[in-house]
């Protein structure tokens, strides 16, 4: 399949990202020498930045397409609430998971000792930070609301 619009040099650094993604995922598809692996909290962590960057991205294009194009902004203002719900998701699901057995002792690294803080919260921090500007922009209404055309009805 191939794009209507000129690619060029416009935008690498995004398209670099976007290829990263597609990479990683082929990665780590299941192989018959090599069973799927679950996510660690390492890889939700670097899954989260990359979220709340694209969150940002899609903020920052919903406010200047609006004027102009207000249908276009709402949809993309759609999209960046919809990514807040897959961020918190996937912030939700990095506490859940394990910690680690390692802990440095003696002479290793201290972590805890560095001035952001220990790399565990790091996630945390930057999830209340994306979470003032979406609070900012967006009701609690429109955060629980679910996606246009989905149902909600499961039986459990």
């Amino acid at each position: 399949m191939t794009s209507a619009i000129p690619v060029g040099d416009a935008y690498p650094y995004l398209r670099a990202a976007s290829a990263g993604i597609r990479h990683h995922t082929r990665a780590r598809a299941p192989r018959a020498e090599r069973p799927a692996s679950p996510a660690d909290r390492v890889h939700l962590d670097v899954l989260h930045a990359h979220l709340t960057s694209l969150h940002q991205l899609l903020d920052q294009l919903a406010d200047t397409t609006r004027p102009p194009h207000p249908a276009a902004g709402r949809h993309l203002a759609t999209a960046h609430t919809r990514l807040w719900q897959a961020t918190a998701a996937v912030h939700d699901a990095f506490h859940l998971l394990p910690v680690a057995d390692a802990a440095p002792t003696g002479t290793e690294c201290h972590p805890e000792r560095l001035p952001e803080g220990p790399p565990v919260l790091t996630i945390c921090q930057r999830h209340l930070a994306a979470g003032h500007v979406v609070r900012r922009k967006t009701t609690p209404a429109d955060l629980n609301a679910p996606a246009p055309g989905h149902t909600t009805t499961c039986a459990q």
